[in-house]
């Protein structure tokens, strides 16, 4: 395969399209709603959440994450699923929201 030519670059405008449509295709007519299903834990956190979907077709995926975070407080929780069709890993990151010099910056 020659990857010389022009058809073999990655071209930007390509997948932009691509990606454009498959997010239209999925929340066309769905309202953002910031009530989910973390909040009524009523935790002081931020949290962060990734998802990778992979069609399943004999690839390995393999992921990592590194943290520099409070380990008293801060923790993950990562849920791999999987059908005939597709791998998915969710991962939530829960940061602690530190309040506990309120206080001394209102002073």
């Amino acid at each position: 395969m020659d990857f010389q030519d022009d058809a073999a670059e990655f071209s930007s405008e390509d997948v932009d399209t691509i990606v454009k449509n498959a997010i239209t295709g999925c929340l066309t007519d769905v309202m953002y709603n910031p009530k989910k299903e973390l909040q009524p834990l009523n935790k002081p956190y931020k949290y962060i959440i990734t998802c990778i979907i992979m069609q399943k077709n004999g690839a390995g995926v393999n992921t990592c994450a590194s943290m520099v975070w409070d380990t008293t407080k801060d923790n993950f929780c990562q849920v791999p699923w999987e059908n005939q069709n597709m791998h998915c890993i969710v991962t939530v990151y829960g940061c602690a929201v530190h309040i506990d010099n309120a206080n001394e910056l209102e002073s």
